[in-house]
């Protein structure tokens, strides 16, 4: 038997095999197709769940890249920012989170190795509010076994009131409405 007889032998054989039960087009047509997943709301995206859990006391770098906690921040509410330059839905809200930054202290940390990276970032971007701060070993991402992006509001008592995971428009009605449980 030739090559050429045995491919087509076994391309038949393997068309025969799938057609072992003979199911007519109206049964085939009655299978439901699965439904498509439902994209969540910003609100739907807001986890109350650790509302009143204090703030880490992980150390990052601040603007000037010098050490600094979530402590420094104590006594006014504060919207932490977890996000990457290689995280796509965390630049495409950081516009309306430096909007946001206009009405409550925005604190952007980043998770990528570098400064450069981010300082580059900013530059090119603009931003009138936010400013770079730094978390090269990554600590928030593991307390927070962080999706990003990922956002935590905490209170003026350094209490977390609610974290959100997932791209938000922080310009939003939804999104003013939630910055607004901080106190």
């Amino acid at each position: 038997m030739s090559f050429r007889s045995v491919i087509a032998l076994v391309l038949l054989l393997g068309s025969v095999a799938g057609c072992d039960k003979q199911v007519s087009s109206n049964e085939q047509a009655a299978v439901p197709a699965p439904a498509a997943p439902a994209v969540p709301s910003e609100a739907a995206k807001i986890d109350r769940s650790h509302k009143g859990e204090a703030a880490p006391t992980l150390t990052f770098e601040d603007p000037d890249g010098k050490p600094t906690t979530l402590a420094a921040f104590k006594g006014k509410p504060v919207l932490v920012n977890l996000w990457a330059t290689w995280c796509g839905p965390c630049v495409k809200e950081m516009p309306t989170l430096d909007a946001a930054a206009a009405t409550i202290p925005v604190v952007a940390i980043s998770q990528d190795k570098d400064r450069p990276t981010i300082a580059a970032y900013f530059a090119k971007q603009k931003f009138a509010r936010l400013q770079p701060y730094l978390d090269k070993e990554l600590g928030f991402s593991v307390a927070y076994n962080a999706s990003l992006p990922m956002s935590i509001l905490f209170d003026s008592s350094g209490k977390e009131v609610w974290r959100s995971t997932g791209g938000m428009d922080w310009t939003s009605a939804v999104a003013k409405a939630a910055l607004a449980e901080a106190k």
